[in-house]
């Protein structure tokens, strides 16, 4: 039970943008912009650097501080190597702790924690007051790290798993993209071609006065398209992707029914739907391991996929759990998780060790997403070398397969 002092809800006091001006101890002086809580927290950093104030104003309310998931990654790292190493938690070690120099919004972030903490909120209630960095299976699990006396072990596993995720989406965005960029490439070569080059062999065969061969007058009739309707269907499609990104930003059930067909995809659907059941199994599995109750690990389940249409299937497998249901039934309904995770699952309710069954269903499931981006990605080169071949191959012989005709005649 929170009390009222460490109530996640109270509103995170905004930082304020300060344009101060100084002299150091020999004279010169000095002028810039910082951020800080307040008017005498701003002083304070400024007398740190042996600086004498001179102006110190306040230009109003800074911006949010923005923030990447390895920000997050490495502030979780050295948190649990301090604490590892004898440190306690307090805010002092919270303002120590190492974080990365390229931004400024995890060291602001930091600092708030620090100063919730020494208002009297816990560790894992001044967290909840950055969902945008910290989410609710995050909190959830330092929460039981508290509780247990356990925070160490807790900050590692997190560590390791935010570890762990983000290599996979490196190996999945790598798999992907490169085909997308290849196949983008060729379809721009091909569009130059159609545009520049092959008019250039239409004035050649205009003189020639003889009729065309079928692929001929198909490329010809292709590069007068593209000459006329290249420039409208680009300015199209850049509308039609910014009104898409627009939607999928606005409407949740846009977002659902976009990621319902990502997972429907030929090639990378079971892909991604492996990869999300391999985040969802090892995000339960860890919440059940750290003793927190089936039931209640659930609400902190609804972004743990980065899917819309997994984060769905968890809420309805929730309310599915408190009408009695088993889980696997439940998982079984939902339609998006793999046969082979749900199986293993229903096995495990029976023997009483769920816990662990998951960790080890993702942990599986980890590698098949590794061998299948193996395989994509062996895949790729001959996939280029066709594309390529057909395209660029394709338009040189229809265009010197009038030439060619022409000399056999001759």
């Amino acid at each position: 039970m929170k009390t009222a002092a460490q109530s996640p809800t109270r509103p995170v006091s905004a930082d304020l943008r300060f344009r101060w001006r100084g002299v150091d101890a020999d004279g010169k002086r000095h002028s810039g912009t910082l951020i800080a809580p307040d008017a005498s927290a701003a002083r304070t950093l400024l007398k740190r650097d042996n600086l004498f104030i001179v102006e110190l104003a306040t230009q109003g309310r800074a911006p949010r501080p923005k923030t990447s998931a390895a920000d997050v990654t490495l502030f979780t790292r050295q948190l649990s190597s301090l604490l590892r190493a004898g440190l306690p938690l307090a805010p002092e070690l919270l303002a120590q702790t190492p974080t990365s120099g390229q931004r400024q919004g995890m060291p602001r972030i930091v600092g708030t924690v620090a100063r919730d903490i020494t208002a009297g909120l816990r560790f894992s209630a001044a967290l909840q007051r950055h969902p945008a960095q910290f989410n609710a299976l995050y909190c959830q699990l330092v929460e039981v790290g508290e509780a247990a006396g356990a925070l160490v072990t807790v900050l590692a596993r997190l560590a390791d798993d935010r570890e762990r995720a983000a290599a996979q989406r490196a190996k999945v965005r790598t798999a992907l993209t490169y085909p997308v960029a290849i196949l983008l490439l060729a379809i721009a070569i091909t569009a130059a071609l159609l545009v520049w080059v092959v008019p250039t062999f239409k004035q050649i065969f205009d003189g020639f006065g003889a009729r065309l061969p079928a692929p001929t007058q198909f490329v010809l009739a292709l590069s007068a398209g593209a000459a006329r309707w290249s420039v409208p269907l680009f300015v199209l499609m850049l509308a039609m992707s910014s009104a898409i990104t627009f939607v999928l930003r606005r409407s949740i059930s846009a977002r659902i029914r976009f990621a319902r067909l990502s997972l429907n995809l030929p090639v990378a659907g079971p892909l991604l739907r492996t990869l999300c059941a391999a985040r969802w199994s090892r995000a339960l599995g860890t919440l059940l391991s750290a003793g927190t109750p089936l039931a209640d690990a659930f609400d902190s389940l609804t972004q743990a996929t980065g899917n819309a249409f997994f984060d769905r299937a968890t809420a309805s497998i929730a309310i599915r759990l408190r009408r009695g249901e088993r889980l696997a039934a439940a998982m079984r309904a939902a339609r998006c998780f793999p046969a082979e995770v749900v199986q293993p699952v229903a096995v495990a309710e029976e023997s009483g060790a769920l816990d662990s069954m998951l960790l080890d269903v993702a942990s599986l499931a980890d590698r098949q997403v590794d061998d299948r981006i193996g395989t994509l990605s062996s895949l790729c080169e001959p996939l280029v070398i066709v594309v390529l071949g057909t395209l660029v191959g394709g338009l040189v012989i229809a265009m010197y397969l009038p030439i060619i005709q022409l000399g056999n005649v001759v």
